[in-house]
């Protein structure tokens, strides 16, 4: 049997835990009984009360902040083939009952018991993503799961990224079973069909979380004409062509990324209703506003404009430029979806900026809807940095 270390806390240091929190910081460890530095990177360790009460199982990154992630709160149950082919066939029974086309997020990291792991699912294909020591320890493991409880065509290790460099891991991305064609996975969103660059795309190729808000999106745009700004392989624009808008223009800064969006439009027959428009936002949207043009609808879905606490004044600075911008596009009674991927930007802060906007240009803004994640993004209750994703629906009229 593998010895395993053990972390012990300072005393009310496991409150967090019990509380139903899954993370341990450094600081609450008691270094000089059980030291933080001996322990290796990835490596799995039992985590203890003040008293020596066993708390649970977690995997340990010693340099950290968050120096260990608990795996179990069940003592002695260890990550291991048998734990993860268990928590797929859990995770997956959920997102089928939601989504039963088969395509989604399988692996949410932290919210599925697999901190650092994310899958997506595409049909008969599936991208995984690691981004912590531990995983890629088991990264073999994880494909063996995968291939047991799923039985893919094709997995894809799409392991690049900002969060590996953190970890000091090497960027690769690599189809280890099965062929890809045209290095792209085909997926079908709110009835809408597209292919994901799972290769040589952003992240896994798509960004299912605003998949519900896409939905109610689509239900109100019926002979509008759209503005898909940071639009990406169109996500939205694409499924607003494809429910009724009359014409629908996207904005991105990748030329890549409208080429796979005039390829997505073609796809769902489309294409006479989709324009594209390359250039960085800002700038895209200021031109926009020269030429006079005007739009019922604009979806504001930038990337993550704070990355960090300390940006978090100068992420909400760009959210406000960028909303102002939207807003002064739209036509009268028109309806702004502003979005934001930030974890860091509080729950309301969204609605704050486009209500001070409102009164800058003399507009009326009433909320209509406030948007999060969908179902196969679980949120943890104690976790408040699982639940990231925010969709203000707004209707912004003439002040009467």
């Amino acid at each position: 049997m593998t010895a395993h270390a053990t972390l012990r806390l300072k005393p009310k240091a496991e409150r967090r835990l019990k509380s139903g929190h899954l993370w341990v910081y450094s600081n609450e460890v008691d270094i000089e009984k059980t030291p933080l530095k001996p322990l290796e990177p990835g490596s799995q360790a039992v985590i203890e009360s003040s008293s020596g009460k066993v708390l649970g199982t977690a995997v340990v990154s010693p340099s950290h902040l968050i120096c260990a992630r608990l795996i179990s709160r069940q003592p002695g149950q260890f990550l291991d083939g048998s734990l993860i082919v268990h928590r797929l066939k859990v995770a997956r029974s959920s997102r089928e009952l939601w989504y039963p086309h088969g395509c989604y997020r399988w692996v949410y990291g932290d919210s599925d018991g697999l901190p650092g792991l994310v899958i997506d699912s595409f049909g008969g294909v599936v991208v995984i993503q690691i981004s912590s020591v531990a995983m890629e320890l088991m990264k073999e493991t994880i494909v063996d799961a995968v291939l047991k409880v799923a039985k893919p065509e094709s997995i894809v290790l799409k392991n690049d990224g900002k969060l590996r460099q953190k970890e000091g891991l090497e960027e690769y991305v690599e189809v280890v079973h099965g062929e890809l064609e045209d290095n792209c996975a085909p997926l079908v969103e709110n009835d809408t069909r597209f292919m994901a660059p799972v290769i040589d795309g952003q992240k896994t190729g798509w960004f299912y979380d605003h998949r519900e808000n896409r939905a109610v999106l689509n239900r109100l745009v019926a002979g509008k004409r759209v503005l898909d700004v940071f639009s990406y392989v169109g996500g939205w624009g694409i499924q607003a062509a494809t429910h009724g808008a009359s014409e629908v223009h996207c904005i991105d800064a990748s030329g890549q990324a409208l080429d796979w969006v005039e390829q997505n439009a073609t796809l769902n027959q489309v294409e006479d209703k989709v324009h594209c428009w390359e250039g960085k936002a800002f700038d895209a949207l200021a031109q926009l506003k020269e030429e006079g043009q005007r739009f019922d609808v604009i979806v504001m879905d930038p990337p993550a404009l704070i990355p960090a606490r300390k940006d978090i004044k100068a992420g909400e600075r760009a959210y406000h430029r960028l909303n102002q911008q939207a807003m002064r596009l739209l036509n009268k009674d028109g309806l702004l979806v502003s979005g934001s991927c930030s974890m860091h930007l509080e729950a309301g802060r969204l609605n704050d900026i486009l209500r001070v906007l409102g009164r800058e240009l003399d507009r009326d803004v009433q909320i209509l809807h406030n948007g999060g994640q969908g179902a196969d993004h679980p949120i943890i209750p104690a976790i408040p940095e699982t639940r990231y994703l925010k969709a203000v629906f707004a209707r912004v009229l003439p002040t009467r």
